[in-house]
């Protein structure tokens, strides 16, 4: 009798841990699942960081928000606390108004950048000169650099776009661009230009291949990846995912979730970005271009 009490109380202790058990299990998987992550900035990087987000909450659960703004606007607002990441195509330190001593970088990828045009435009090649000479108003018609006779129409990037400062580093040297239009992301961009004959501007290359425009070559180089990861084609910056100090949690989670073999090796690659385990070369916050060590 006493031994069948005995049993009985085990079994009654064993179900009541089990129950216990398995709410604290859920208790901790709800709050992982509560906290959010807001990601705001380049729209360069925007797409992958989205898509990398979508099949992390789907696996993992959480809550993950991204959106665009621009690279100014998203070191800003981790720098303000009002984000927990901020997505740059610039170092923290280029961008003004920024402490950089204040935030930690996470490059996650390489973009590349091109200069694109209205399909009906029949340019297929500029030299750099060339380019940076339509973009300081200096050639003005598509017949100065053996095209047709027509207007070039320039559709600029906005201040505070680290597509816009990455281009003007490369190409124009810190000279003036002439006095344009102006676009908040690369999307809109490719929009604009593909419905305005003669246009002329420069998206990322993971929005390339849409209907309505063409990417030029430079100096007889396309741009493609492996003309970036040797710097051949050198209009390119790193992805950056900045955080106000360490990142923590959910955000610490998600952060080397970007760094994963799955996301390196398959998403970055979908998304025509470029890994940074496959560049040839570094970049420093100064521009200069050397062999990866």
């Amino acid at each position: 009798m006493k031994r069948r009490k005995l049993l009985s109380l085990i079994t009654v202790l064993v179900f009541t841990g089990g129950i216990l058990g398995g709410c604290g299990s859920n208790s901790q998987k709800t709050a992982k699942s509560n906290e959010k992550v807001t990601i705001v900035g380049s729209t360069a990087l925007q797409p992958l960081v989205e898509k990398a987000a979508d099949e992390y909450t789907n696996n993992n659960g959480g809550n993950i928000t991204v959106q665009g703004g621009g690279s100014g606007t998203g070191l800003g607002q981790v720098q303000e606390g009002a984000v927990q990441i901020g997505n740059s195509d610039i170092f923290a330190s280029q961008q003004k108004g920024i402490d950089a001593k204040k935030l930690v970088d996470h490059k996650v990828a390489v973009v590349g950048m091109a200069p694109i045009v209205n399909q009906d435009v029949n340019v297929k090649n500029l030299t750099m000169h060339q380019l940076q000479d339509i973009f300081t108003g200096k050639i003005t018609n598509w017949k100065q650099v053996g095209g047709q006779d027509q207007k070039i129409v320039i559709v600029n990037r906005a201040k505070g776009s680290g597509t816009r400062a990455t281009f003007e580093s490369v190409v124009l040297n810190g000279k003036p661009t002439v006095s344009s239009q102006e676009q908040d992301s690369n999307g809109t961009v490719q929009k604009i230009v593909a419905k305005t004959p003669g246009a002329i501007s420069y998206i990322a290359f993971s929005y390339l291949n849409k209907e309505g425009i063409r990417a030029l070559n430079i100096d007889g180089v396309r741009p493609t990846n492996q003309n970036v990861e040797t710097n051949k084609w050198k209009i390119w910056s790193y992805e950056h995912m900045y955080t106000k100090g360490k990142p923590t949690g959910a955000t610490k989670l998600f952060l080397k979730y970007m760094m994963s073999n799955h996301v390196q090796d398959k998403l970055v690659k979908e998304t025509k970005y470029i890994s940074i385990h496959d560049m040839k070369v570094q970049k420093a916050e100064n521009g200069i271009v050397t062999s990866k060590k």
